[in-house]
């Protein structure tokens, strides 16, 4: 039996400001409930609202792993997979 797949993702308040590294099996809706602050918690704490990073992978469990490794990795590291991605700090969301 083969897991669903899922997403990574990072969410920020304005480009280079703080970042929230997250996992979800929809990152349409996930995307959805942060700008519109359906969810109380971090996120909505500091108005972070603009999806700037998603990667997909085919099994959850390798999303979940790989969430779990970028929430351990510096700012810097995190910051230089989203210029590496996306370099303009553009909001996805439209794109998705």
């Amino acid at each position: 039996m083969t897991s669903q797949g899922g997403w990574v993702y990072m969410v920020t308040n304005k480009p280079n400001g703080i970042l929230y590294v997250g996992v979800t099996s929809d990152i349409a809706r996930r995307a959805w409930e942060h700008r519109s602050g359906a969810i109380d918690g971090f996120s909505k704490r500091y108005g972070l609202k603009q999806l700037v990073f998603a990667e997909r992978h085919e099994d959850i469990r390798f999303a979940i792993q790989r969430e779990k490794t970028i929430k351990h990795w510096s700012r810097a590291w995190k910051v230089r997979l989203v210029v590496a991605t996306n370099p303009d700090w553009s909001d996805l969301y439209d794109s998705l």
